[in-house]
């Protein structure tokens, strides 16, 4: 896989030391090329996770900051895939980053979703293709 598309629980549990995730994330996160490719959907959920932690926001633009993450998706011109999305996902339900990381799979083929997300096993892109993840709780 050339491109690495970040979750928020990754995110996550690689900045929060008490995180159960933490060290299988953190072992795969150093070794995986960087930069990660996310979009703000995805820094806004992993801004509200940490927002009680020390290290809380700040750490997380660190990363957009210094290159570790990269924002490369516009909501606003993929709306209608993302929707399209979430409705076929309603009674799953779909959150707004879980569809933009489908979204973003899509559009980077040679990619796969870094994530603790159980439900990318059962998220398809282009309507029946399985997304390609990586899941360090394997």
């Amino acid at each position: 896989m050339t491109n690495i598309l970040a979750d928020s629980g990754v995110i996550t549990a690689f900045l929060n030391e008490q995180d159960q995730w933490h060290k299988p994330v953190k072992d795969i996160f150093l070794r995986l090329p960087k930069p990660f490719i996310t979009c703000e959907a995805v820094i806004t959920e992993v801004c509200y996770l940490l927002r009680s932690t020390f290290i809380g926001e700040k750490a997380v633009l660190d990363f957009v900051a210094n290159n570790v993450l990269r924002l490369d998706f516009s909501l606003s011109e993929e709306v209608g895939r993302v929707m399209s999305l979430m409705k076929k996902y309603e009674d799953f339900p779909m959150s707004l980053a879980d569809a933009c990381l489908v979204r973003m799979s899509e559009l980077y083929t040679d990619s796969a979703v870094f994530t603790i997300d159980s439900d990318f096993q059962v998220y398809r892109r282009d309507r029946n293709k399985s997304v390609p993840y990586i899941d360090p709780r394997q």
